[in-house]
């Protein structure tokens, strides 16, 4: 019986043949995101600071954060504008980093892919720590997006899990910085970038082949240049922003907010700005806010029920504002008038220094049917209980009868349909 001959073996082709990867490009979009990503987590520390997320378990569900909230302080009321600014960066850079973030997972995948997955104890931890970058990445960028445009279709809360996600995140291009950084930096000063961004097409040769797995050893033909590919992900960011900025910028631009959710501008006239959650949303019946309504107001042991007529009778007060929201978006300043919480708190026996106050809304839809405010929000003279704005009644879309406005707090603790304040208790059913 004659044995066949044995086929010779022939070496896998790899997908991965684009003659653009390599260590130069990869170390760019790198220092890109090592520019961004700090800015990223910072914003989003304020923004997490911005909700007092010491007075729990009202303002803050999320379970053992422990030493993570190290940074914490009582958000300030000056400048009213803070939180304005620091969301709106936070948003839109989150959004403009997304084509660098695509472009750098393109760059990467061919050692993402990589055979064997695990080589050694050692590899074994750098392909963990990869998994946590990446999936920690994609994970924060995505629940970001989703949030911006009210598409909570991820489990859970976005607040704990976005919390939560961002250290995971954070950690791991910690960790991966000072093991890179060097080579990062090799990489990038081994090319010219001007010499790169006058390469054409049919001048574009692959990178040598330094053994770290992203350099092709069999490269296809280029399609596009590097001067191209960067300059398409820096297109790309261009347009993103030119989608996004507005909403937070306001004025004209914000007709070019592409990106923002549909539906919150509820027409013309003074209650004619932008709004997150509806009435409908909420659930509020007409029953809830009728001539019946009364705000309750609580503190040391007194109790005082006010009707809208007697409201109006207090001592109003005017604030310029805006409302900025979690989501990047925000309005310019609004004309309120109302009846400052201090006064109110003069009412159940705080004539002076008046504390914390937990505010609870009629509401029955959606989250952050309560708040907590600290006492230095409290305190300020432009912190009211809105009964008008730019000279008219509330609609019932931005919270007639009775809402919340405070300098510097995110809109959705500028609580809607308030039906009662109690002072000195930061806790559901506490008392002071």
């Amino acid at each position: 019986m004659k044995i066949p001959a044995r086929l010779p073996s022939v070496p896998l082709r790899s997908p991965w043949r684009s003659p653009l990867r390599g260590p130069w490009l990869t170390s760019v979009l790198g220092l890109v995101l090592l520019c961004g990503i700090p800015v990223l987590f910072l914003t989003g520390l304020l923004s997490y600071a911005a909700y007092n997320p010491n007075l729990s378990p009202v303002n803050d569900q999320t379970p053992d954060k422990g030493l993570l909230g190290f940074y914490l302080f009582s958000w300030p009321t000056h400048p009213y504008w803070l939180y304005r600014v620091n969301q709106g960066v936070h948003v839109t850079l989150g959004i403009v980093l997304v084509p660098v973030l695509l472009a750098k997972l393109w760059s990467v995948v061919p050692k993402l892919f990589a055979l064997p997955p695990v080589r050694s104890p050692g590899h074994a931890l750098e392909r963990l720590s990869l998994l946590l970058l990446v999936g920690g990445g994609i994970f924060e960028f995505l629940t970001g997006i989703l949030n911006v445009q009210l598409d909570y279709i991820f489990p859970g809360s976005f607040y704990p899990l976005h919390f939560y996600g961002a250290w995971v995140f954070f950690g791991a291009v910690t960790a991966h910085v000072a093991i890179r950084l060097p080579r990062t930096l090799r990489a990038v000063r081994g090319r010219d970038l001007w010499a790169e961004l006058r390469t054409s097409r049919t001048r574009t040769r692959p990178e040598p082949d330094d053994r770290s797995g992203l350099v092709s050893s069999r490269p296809a033909e280029p399609t596009m240049s590097r001067r191209g590919a960067l300059g398409m992900v820096g297109l790309g960011s261009v347009a993103l922003f030119g989608v996004t900025a507005g909403q937070s910028i306001g004025g004209p631009l914000r007709e070019t907010a592409l990106l923002a959710p549909h539906g919150r501008q509820p027409g013309s006239g003074p209650n004619g700005f932008p709004v997150n959650k509806t009435a409908a949303y909420a659930r509020i019946r007409a029953t809830d806010v009728d001539d019946s309504w009364r705000l309750v107001v609580r503190g040391r042991g007194e109790e005082v029920s006010l009707s809208l007529p007697q409201l109006r009778q207090l001592p109003q007060h005017r604030s310029a504002l805006p409302i900025a929201c979690v989501e990047g978006w925000s309005t310019e300043n609004q004309q309120w008038e109302g009846v400052r919480l201090a006064d109110l708190a003069k009412l159940v026996g705080y004539a002076a220094d008046p504390p914390d106050v937990f505010v609870e809304s009629v509401q029955r839809g959606g989250a952050f049917r309560a708040a907590a405010m600290r006492d230095n929000q409290v305190r300020d003279g432009r912190s009211l209980l809105a009964l008008r704005v730019n000279g008219a009644v509330l609609s019932h879309d931005h919270g007639y009868p009775a809402r919340i406005i405070v300098p510097n707090a995110p809109g959705v603790m500028n609580t809607k349909w308030v039906g009662r304040l109690s002072f000195g208790a930061t806790v559901p059913g506490g008392q002071s």
